[in-house]
């Protein structure tokens, strides 16, 4: 018999979300409780009408800081960090069949401790959390935020991710290509060959530049500003945003988000903040806030994009003080 694999769109319908909160021993140490609360604030956001899973160092601990637990499961796991999109499962569908790809997660390239990161999937299987399906656990780095799928066989993802030397020895794209249509049952690959964040330790994640919305739309940074860093990358991209194709030959439709102001942290450097980490869950659009003056324009730009969703904000600005955001931060698990 044929196989026929894909990995399904993020819009389509979800059993779950996949969170893993901050604890004491990582990196949100010096002030846990700030984080938390944007952490709660997501799973409250998902929970009203779709199942939570929660990663937590303290299950006791953490139902405390809710109101309602309702749609929530608690699962006590060591952990090393919270970006649970770049170590979670990566769903696909094979001849129907919803299964679990079990990919190495490496740090993003050997920059963080990620042992116990990596062994999180394993866990959540022995504990029964993805049902009867055989969890495929597979020696090749991905992150879940490397790749965006628009459900009929199109991966978009960056080559400076992908074939980064810090990932599986930095293949080439051919060789890259044939692991993707492998695993993910992929039938063309479009790569970003441009564009980046500063203050981003992904190695320029799809997740944080561009984004399916639909099988005939991309939603993307769009930088105006010459004066900006990212200008010249960014133009680029979009450039080259415009010569893709479709699955069926025609131009995308592209919908440019607004490039967020400049934020620093306390040592000067710019922090990574993106509209493009917006998470589509059953009922709504979350998307990042960051306190600053493109926020209502990023809104305005999700109300046109996703008229059948609520449109939820959630401020993201202590997220994106440890290096990524609120699509970062999570990891949808399909039926």
């Amino acid at each position: 018999m044929q196989v026929h694999i894909r990995v399904p769109a993020e819009w389509e319908e979800q059993r779950a979300v996949l969170l893993s909160f901050p604890h004491k021993n990582s990196d949100w140490n010096d002030d846990l409780n700030s984080a938390l609360s944007v952490f709660v604030r997501i799973a409250q956001a998902i929970a009203y009408k779709e199942a939570v899973y929660i990663v937590c160092d303290n299950t006791q601990n953490i139902k405390e800081l809710f109101c309602s637990t309702n749609n929530m499961s608690f699962i006590e796991l060591s952990t090393n960090d919270t970006w649970c999109r770049d170590y979670g499962v990566i769903s696909i569908e094979e001849n129907g069949v919803t299964k679990f790809l079990d990919f190495t997660f490496d740090g993003w390239g050997g920059k963080f401790e990620a042992s116990l990161d990596n062994s999180v999937n394993r866990a959540l299987h022995q504990k029964g959390y993805f049902g009867s399906t055989n969890l495929q656990t597979i020696d090749f780095v991905l992150e879940g935020g490397s790749i965006e799928s628009d459900g009929i066989g199109t991966i978009l993802t960056t080559s400076e991710c992908l074939c980064n030397p810090n990932r599986n020895g930095g293949l080439s794209k051919d060789v890259i290509e044939q692991k993707l249509k492998e695993y993910l049952g992929a039938s063309r690959i479009l790569w970003l060959d441009y564009g980046y964040l500063a203050g981003d330790d992904t190695d320029s994640h799809i997740d944080t530049l561009a984004r399916f919305v639909n099988q005939n739309t991309i939603a993307y940074v769009q930088c105006k500003d010459e004066n900006d860093e990212h200008y010249e990358e960014l133009s680029k991209m979009e450039e080259q945003l415009k010569s893709f194709k479709t699955s069926d030959g025609k131009p995308y439709t592209l919908a440019p988000l607004p490039m967020a102001s400049a934020i620093f942290d306390d040592n000067g450097s710019r922090l990574g903040a993106t509209y493009a980490n917006f998470l589509i869950t059953n009922h709504a659009l979350l998307y990042p806030t960051y306190g600053i003056k493109e926020d209502n324009e990023a809104k305005e730009c999700f109300e046109a994009l996703f008229p059948h969703l609520e449109i939820i904000p959630i401020n993201c600005k202590r997220l994106i003080e440890q290096g990524g955001s609120l699509h970062c931060s999570t990891m949808q698990i399909y039926k």
